[in-house]
């Protein structure tokens, strides 16, 4: 039996700028793959209404029931959840409704019914999934996970004026009422190459893959430089699916103090033994990483270890996954505390009056949220700010060399 324990929470549509909310909350889930209200588990413990702690309860104003919802959904705020339950992604999108449920179950009150829709493979099945979303009466929308369903989803999203919350890190189909909720590579590179700057570094090198990501991280770190009045050494890219990579390294030189490599798992675990071999001393020159790096496995290689990356703090992620292999039986995919971060977001908004509750001024209040992944807050361009810690790639585990910041006001914002 897992006991309730939740933070209390302001109503978001009464104000832009309330305290900061906590959705880091702890109980039980089930599975469903259609438009429902789930039920609990055999076992577990529901809610108990007016325990220390718990949400405040407000009033809803009433809905009009729709074709295909059951009485029970009467009153509640209704939110898409659209993600891939067939096609290449599925395994993915199911362990991410999982999450999704997860949170919904663990929410304090009852006041939110997800309409859980399949997107698929393609872009044109977002659409029809959040047209038929939209069409139950769902006035806010979480997913999908892949830019370019977001963008075709976006469409009779904004047509009929309701907000999204996507998973993806693809700042291209952020704005006018959809924002990208995924840890945005430019937030990762930020972070790490400040925390280089402060502890001497000067010069930064990269190696990077010829891909969009490669691209928002060749960017961020031209930004970051910038920022932290430092430089840019080098930069040399790579086709992702290039073999040799010896004459990338090489190319480099070694007029630098610091190499950022934003690749993870098996490409990592190559490049960085290059850089040795081509006479780059990882004692002197920092190896530098991204949240790809969030991985016990790299620390097999022996020249990353010591090295730096910015990541969500691992300490509530580490909790989540224990509660999600506890439920499910399996460990949950990295990326799944997106979607029990965006649904515990749901609910909490889902307690504050219509209308607005879903709106951007309630999205938007500066002082943000906290979930699974630390503190995140919306802007008013569709990105999203987040507080990422410092982490140090160990033998066994990465630990944390600079926390995560508790608020926004000390991030200089």
């Amino acid at each position: 039996m897992i006991r309730q324990r939740t933070a209390s929470l302001s109503v978001l549509a009464r104000r832009a700028a309330g305290p900061l909310v906590s959705l880091l909350l702890v109980a039980m889930a089930a599975g469903a793959c259609a438009p429902k209200v789930a039920e609990a588990p055999p076992g577990s413990q529901a809610p108990v209404a007016g325990e220390p702690g718990s949400f405040p309860t407000f009033p809803t104003l009433p809905l009009p029931p729709l074709p295909g919802l059951a009485a029970e959904s009467l009153g509640k705020a209704r939110v898409a959840l659209l993600l891939p339950l067939s096609g290449h992604s599925a395994e993915l999108g199911k362990a991410m409704l999982r999450a999704a449920e997860l949170a919904l179950f663990e929410a304090p009150s009852n006041r939110l019914l997800l309409l859980v829709h399949d997107t698929g493979d393609a872009p044109e099945s977002a659409a029809a999934a959040a047209e038929a979303a939209i069409a139950q009466g769902a006035s806010f929308i979480l997913g999908p996970l892949f830019a370019p369903q977001v963008a075709a989803a976006a469409l009779p999203a904004r047509t009929m004026g309701a907000n999204m919350v996507s998973f993806s890190t693809d700042l291209s189909v952020a704005g006018q009422g959809v924002w990208v909720m995924g840890i945005l590579p430019r937030l990762q590179v930020e972070r790490v190459v400040g925390y280089a700057a402060s502890h001497g570094r000067t010069r930064v090198a990269a190696l990077a893959p010829a891909t969009a990501y490669g691209d928002a991280v060749v960017d961020a770190l031209g930004a970051a430089t910038t920022r932290y009045g430092i430089a840019t050494a080098a930069i040399q890219r790579y086709q992702p699916d290039e073999t040799n990579l010896n004459p990338v390294v090489e190319g480099l030189g070694t007029d630098f103090d610091a190499v950022l490599l934003p690749e993870g798992g098996v490409r990592a675990q190559l490049l960085a033994p290059l850089l040795a071999y081509h006479e780059i001393d990882p004692t002197v020159v920092k190896l530098l990483g991204t949240a790809l790096w969030d991985d016990p496995a790299l620390g097999q290689e022996p020249t990353l270890v010591g090295g730096w990356f910015a990541a969500p703090a691992p300490e509530r992620w580490r909790a989540f996954r224990e509660r999600y292999l506890a439920l499910y039986g399996q460990a949950p995919p990295r990326i799944a505390s997106i979607a029990y971060d965006a649904t515990s977001l749901a609910a909490a908004l889902a307690e504050g009056f219509e209308p607005g509750r879903f709106g951007a001024l309630a999205l938007t209040q500066p002082n943000g949220f906290s979930g699974i992944d630390g503190i995140f807050r919306f802007m008013p361009d569709g990105s999203v700010e987040r507080g990422l810690a410092v982490l140090e790639v160990g033998t066994d585990s990465a630990r944390v060399i600079d926390p995560a910041p508790a608020g926004f006001a000390t991030m200089g914002f």
